[in-house]
């Protein structure tokens, strides 16, 4: 045999399998195809799945709750987490009528999307998305009925009067929802655990 190859000088010598006659029996013993669905999902990153909707008033100017579980990142838009079988806009509207009692008229249209990789105390990413909920008229806003166990205040502040209620990453979050709105184009955002 040459030291230098893994070639015999005499082939009919040869006792040992080659390396490349090993994989194409793994390859033939391998079922043909993508790898079995339930195998591959356990090998790809998880998320959980969250809608809001964000409503302003007539001048527009930003509708916020305080949330009683979050002291880190208190003021937020109204939505939640998505049930099962939901789709993000079923979510966004089933949690601001469950947040504040208010049957969204929209335009509905999607402002944002918002990655959030693990971090915190959540083990997973985050994944969401911002719909535009529209204009409240001041009667709108005096009926909002706030579910205590979650939200403890409603507030209508001017973009710049937020920026000293919130971590600075919320605020990016707020002012870049507020130029989708401002343009119609849709923002993608990355949002991280920090600030806490």
């Amino acid at each position: 045999m040459d030291p230098m190859t893994t070639t015999p000088t005499n082939p009919l010598a040869r006792t040992e399998p080659s390396v490349s006659m090993m994989r194409m029996a793994r390859l033939a013993d391998a079922a043909p195809g993508p790898p079995p669905a339930p195998h591959y999902a356990e090998t790809v990153p998880k998320f959980t799945a969250w809608a809001c909707v964000f409503l302003t008033d007539q001048d527009g100017r930003p509708v916020q709750l305080r949330a009683t579980y979050s002291p880190s990142h208190p003021w937020q838009f109204p939505g939640g987490t998505m049930d099962d079988g939901e789709q993000p806009l079923q979510t966004a509207l089933r949690e601001c009528h469950e947040e504040t009692g208010l049957m969204v008229k929209g335009p509905l249209r999607l402002l944002a999307s918002v990655f959030t990789p693990p971090g915190g105390s959540w083990p997973y990413g985050t994944v969401g998305w911002v719909f535009d909920g529209g204009f409240l008229t001041p009667e709108e806003i005096r009926s909002i009925t706030l579910d205590a166990e979650e939200h403890d205040d409603v507030r209508v502040l001017a973009v710049e009067d937020w920026q000293g209620l919130m971590p600075a990453q919320d605020f990016a979050r707020l002012e870049a929802v507020m130029s989708a709105r401002a343009t119609g184009t849709a923002q993608q955002i990355t949002w991280g655990w920090g600030d806490v």
